[in-house]
Order: C-alpha cells, then sequence, then structure tokens
C-alpha cells in the first residue's frame, strides 16, 4: 500500500509497493522570488503548465503506485529535457531546458531576454534538474530491485491546439514509447488494447510525442526498466480557455487512464 505523501525540496513523492512509477515534471508552478520577478505577468499565469495531472491520475496510490511530482514551474527548469539541452525532435520547434519562450513564442522575461548566462543555467540544473532526475531513478533502481523489472510512466498534458509545436488538434491521447525502444512490446500492446476498448477517443502512439528525455534516458528494456510517456490533450479533462479542473469532463478519461495503469500492473516483466 502506498504510504503518506512526502514534500521534499523539488517534489513530492507519494511511495508505493507496485512496480510501477508515476512521474509527473511539468504540474508545478512554483518558481524562486528573484525569478518570478523577471518574468512577464502573462508568463506567471503558467500557460504551459501541465494542468491537473496529477489530479488525473490521483486514484494511483491507492493501487500501490509510486508517484513523484515536481513542484517548479518549466520556467525554471524542464525536467523532461536533456541536461545539455540537445533538441529532442529534429528541426521541430524547440522549447528549451531553461525556456525564454513560451509555446507560442511569446518572451517570458520582462527584459526581452533571447539567452540566459551558463553559470545560469548550470545553477538550475544542480539546483532543481539532477535532484529530480536522482530521486527518480533511485525509486527505479530500488523498484527493479525489488520485482525484477520497474515500469515508468511519464504523464504529461498540454494544450490541443500549439501552432508552433504541431500542425493542426493533437489526438486526446498521445502514447510515446521512442519508436519501441523505450519498453518492452508487452507495454506497448496492454496499452494498445486499453485504447482499443475505449474507442471514443483519438489517439496515436509514438505520432508527435515519442517520449521526451525521461523516457528515453530511463526506458532501457535490456535492463529490465521498461518507459512511456502519455501525453494528454487538455480539452479532454478541463476547458483550456483557463486553468480549472472540471470533473465531470475528467471522469470518462480518468477511467480510461485507470484502466491503462491496471493493464500496466497486470504484466510480468521479470524475463522480458
Amino acid at each position: 500500500m502506498s504510504q503518506p505523501v512526502q514534500s521534499l525540496a523539488t517534489h513530492t513523492l507519494h511511495a508505493g509497493d507496485a512496480p510501477l512509477v508515476i512521474s509527473v515534471p511539468h504540474a508545478g508552478i512554483e518558481l524562486p522570488p528573484a525569478l518570478a520577478l523577471r518574468l512577464t505577468p502573462a508568463a506567471l499565469a503558467f500557460p504551459d503548465t501541465d494542468w491537473h495531472v496529477a489530479s488525473l491520475y490521483d486514484f494511483a496510490p491507492a493501487l500501490g503506485v509510486t508517484m513523484i511530482v515536481a513542484r517548479h514551474s518549466r520556467y525554471l527548469i524542464d525536467l523532461n529535457r536533456p541536461p545539455d539541452d540537445a533538441a529532442l525532435y529534429g528541426a521541430a520547434a524547440k522549447t528549451g531546458l531553461c525556456p525564454t519562450h513560451s509555446f507560442a513564442g511569446e518572451p517570458l522575461y520582462r527584459d526581452g531576454s533571447t539567452e540566459l548566462a551558463p553559470a545560469e543555467i548550470e545553477q538550475r540544473r544542480a539546483q532543481y534538474w539532477q535532484p529530480y532526475h536522482d530521486a527518480l531513478a533511485t525509486l527505479l533502481d530500488a523498484t527493479r530491485r525489488r520485482y525484477g523489472y520497474a515500469l515508468l510512466l511519464d504523464a504529461h498534458s498540454i494544450r490541443s491546439v500549439v501552432p508552433r509545436l504541431f500542425a493542426g488538434r493533437l489526438p486526446d491521447v498521445n502514447v510515446g514509447t521512442y519508436d519501441g525502444r523505450s519498453c518492452a512490446a508487452a507495454v506497448t500492446e496492454a496499452v494498445r488494447n486499453c485504447l482499443a476498448a475505449a474507442p471514443g477517443w483519438s489517439q496515436v502512439i509514438d505520432g508527435r510525442f515519442k517520449g521526451g528525455h525521461i523516457t528515453r534516458h530511463f526506458g532501457r528494456p535490456g535492463e529490465r526498466v521498461h518507459a512511456l510517456q502519455i501525453e494528454l490533450a487538455q480539452c479532454a479533462y478541463m476547458d483550456e480557455a483557463g486553468a480549472g479542473y472540471d470533473p465531470e469532463r475528467a471522469a470518462p478519461l480518468r477511467a480510461l487512464l485507470r484502466a491503462i495503469i491496471e493493464a500496466l500492473l497486470r504484466l510480468q516483466l521479470r524475463s522480458t
């Protein structure tokens, strides 16, 4: 069973006793006060936050799932980007390790900064990025040692239409497995079967979102760590014109997510 929530410097942790860890790296809105003073009023509305993702999965700890949820805004540092800020999607628009523009291309800084000093980026990486990744690595290692394997679900959401990042409307459910490299085929198949049983949702596997740095870095099926990313269109559970959670709208999506979690928990991947 799950343990009480621990509130740590960079994240909250709800430890469980199942072989599945859910990471929520982009739902936080905390900022150091000095940084908040430098950002525009529009940036301080946090338009690119993965709103309410932890709430969508709040049933999971009762199933024994471990949840690690970042506290700080991605405008401080993006936990799902490589530490060297290498591009994840080739020539596609890049949002950055320490972003200076919103997803819509609007400046985040009052002074119009388009680049940050390397020393500032390194300080943020050491103080905020590294502790989250160290904690996630520790959780996955302990899970693998206990069960013989570990599963990681990196949980995200995004506005359904972001022209700078992708064309048209995003499907409701976007599953990323790094083109099958971050998890065993059985993991992908389990999710695919859940999606097939819920045909009301538009969905894609390894479409625009194939998995960010967390999925690609930690997903090593040859070492018995299996990772996938689920990116949800926010219109599926909230009014995208604001930031309010809509429990009635979210209920069917939560049922689908629960089915996916339960299917993942039924997998036996020790010999994979």
